[in-house]
């Protein structure tokens, strides 16, 4: 068994989640109140003992299904493995928000000036079949477009290494397009466009992108868009 670490912030269930995640794996620890996303994993990675460890974010549940019990031949251990996770606005399944498997030396070395901080751990990325779990964004209306505005500002930037273009311009569009009449979907939809935006706008120019990776960026730019201050909270 690897280390299962949960990564948690500001995230209004993860309290429920990591007690849910805890009942059925007890010896799963937790991270929490790190600023940045890089920075986070570190944290966790320092945590682990294990060579390899799990990574859960505060906002997946966890399918019944999933066991954790992915092994790893040697000749992988430098690999980064990424579960599938449904989307419960807009009902896309692919590596969003699923379990991730890093290496703990790589992870602690990883280069932190990139944007997208999975793919800028190792040279070597694979995507597993199945689905990990559900991850449950949209809790309130600033998380809703937060989360949606930082994965299609990634989807429309192009910064996300070895991605699918066919796939990046479908995930995109259903992400801009479908689940409004799911909660909070109308405030994912809305980040999502956002998003959209502010990707194309700022192609290429890394210094712009990785404010995506700022929290308190990130709650001015959902106030720029006309959304009340109480809506943050």
């Amino acid at each position: 068994m690897y280390d299962i670490i949960f990564i948690s912030y500001d995230e209004k269930t993860a309290d429920a989640n990591f007690s849910d995640l805890k009942r059925r794996f007890p010896l799963a620890k937790r991270v929490h109140g790190i600023k940045g996303i890089h920075q986070a994993h570190i944290a966790a990675a320092k945590k682990a003992m294990s060579k390899l460890f799990w990574v859960v974010d505060a906002d997946a549940i966890i399918l019944d299904t999933f066991k954790f019990d992915h092994q790893v031949n040697n000749w992988d251990e430098d690999c980064v493995h990424v579960w599938r996770s449904r989307n419960p606005v807009n009902d896309l399944e692919y590596g969003y928000g699923g379990v991730k498997l890093l290496p703990k030396k790589l992870t602690i070395e990883m280069d932190v000036s990139k944007t997208d901080m999975t793919t800028s751990i190792s040279n070597y990325f694979k995507i597993m079949k199945d689905t990990s779990n559900l991850t449950v964004f949209n809790t309130d209306p600033f998380s809703s477009w937060r989360s949606a505005f930082r994965e299609c500002v990634k989807l429309s930037s192009k910064i996300i290494d070895r991605q699918n273009d066919i796939e990046t311009e479908h995930r995109l569009e259903t992400w801009c397009t479908i689940g409004s009449s799911k909660p909070y979907g109308e405030f994912a939809i809305a980040g999502a466009l956002a998003g959209r935006e502010y990707g194309t706008v700022n192609l290429g120019n890394d210094e712009m992108l990785s404010k995506i990776n700022d929290w308190e960026w990130l709650k001015n730019e959902y106030c720029k868009y006309g959304f009340p201050e109480n809506t943050l909270e």
